[in-house]
């Protein structure tokens, strides 16, 4: 399966080219029906640990990525949002009608009354008001990039900057000032009529000496690994590394399963691990979560955890990573036990999930 898609996927090579002068940046139009906009700041003080701002315009054909329970008008016409932070949120996840509730052009998305983003390259600003959560930031990208996705035929294209964001961000009466690194990323998709991706994990740390970790993980209906990636980004130097070989994720405990909103049971993460061992590179994450989820993004939820890194000889600990967790696979692989999971790794060496 990664083979397929390393003949269809140009990202890879793009990871190891110099960063390119122009990258699309736009509202849904011709035949990109799917955009995607987020921003993500780890490493807050707390009580807010992280602040997130992702959308998804236009609902697409893939479980991992597709909410069916913000549509109310049809797939195509809904936005689903989720902006928020650590503690307790009632109205952290929206929906809207692109038609009725949204105006977008390519320097300007307003989405209802209360958010909007505005600019474009390097220089953005996101405003959002709300009675538990707003916020006033000041976004500086930098051409530090990583291209998660880049199919063949302009048929998907996904991207991070590393960026700045300054301002504030106010939860309920507490203001916070904010200057720190974060996560800007956009992705655009035609409709396709159906991808089977069923399972999708991602973390962002802020790390010493302006460094910022990325850590993902996708996989298909049949568990199978379809992208597992470390991206390492240096500020200072301006550089960006990517690790898409000996890349293993493994769940060492989870929460009793929920149910979404969606219909789709779920285990999330209590505790979990990455590691990467190339004979260059040493990475090794563990990783405890707050258990503050929040379902929203996209068909899973969002949270934030404390975490223990290594890099080569380095050690760092920290408490305010921020998670994204999406798992639509069927129960049978969630709830592989011990056994079978070792039999998985004759065959395929990442471990995975292992239910205590």
């Amino acid at each position: 399966m990664q083979l397929l898609m390393n003949l269809v996927d140009e990202s890879k090579q793009l990871n190891q080219a110099q960063f390119p002068l122009k990258l699309g940046y736009h509202g849904p139009k011709g035949r990109f029906k799917i955009i995607h906009q987020a921003l993500m700041i780890p490493n807050l003080p707390a009580p807010l640990h992280y602040f997130n701002f992702l959308t998804i315009i236009g609902q697409p054909r893939v479980p991992m990525v597709r909410n069916d329970y913000a549509i109310k008008t049809t797939a195509l016409d809904t936005v689903a949002m989720i902006s928020s932070v650590s503690p307790h949120m009632v109205g952290h996840f929206k929906s809207y009608s692109i038609e009725k509730d949204c105006l977008f052009q390519d320097d300007f998305f307003q989405f209802g009354q209360t958010e909007k983003i505005v600019g474009s390259f390097p220089h953005f600003y996101l405003h959002k008001k709300g009675e538990e959560l707003s916020a006033d930031l000041q976004i500086q990208t930098r051409p530090i990039i990583s291209h998660f996705t880049k199919l063949k035929l302009g048929l998907f294209d996904h991207w991070s900057l590393l960026c700045q964001c300054k301002g504030t961000i106010q939860y309920k009466e507490q203001v916070f000032e904010i200057d720190q690194m974060g996560s800007f990323e956009y992705a655009r998709a035609v409709n396709i009529p159906y991808l089977p991706l069923c399972f999708f994990t991602y973390q962002i740390i802020n790390l010493k000496n302006h460094r910022q970790i990325l850590l993902a993980q996708i996989r298909n209906n049949f568990n199978q690994i379809i992208q597992s990636r470390i991206y390492l980004r240096d500020a200072v130097n301006c550089l960006s590394e990517m690790y898409d070989e000996d890349v293993y994720f493994k769940v060492h405990r989870v929460y009793p399963k929920v149910t979404t909103p969606n219909g789709q049971n779920m285990y999330l993460p209590r505790e979990f691990e990455w590691v990467l061992d190339n004979g260059k590179r040493k990475i090794n994450l563990h990783a405890q979560s707050r258990g503050d989820f929040k379902f929203g993004l996209a068909a899973g939820y969002v949270g934030s955890f404390n975490y223990q890194i290594k890099i080569d000889d380095e050690v760092e600990e920290g408490t305010s990573g921020y998670c994204e967790y999406i798992d639509c696979r069927p129960l049978k692989w969630q709830e592989k036990d011990d056994k079978e999971k070792k039999m998985d790794g004759l065959g395929q060496p990442a471990s995975f999930l292992l239910k205590k």
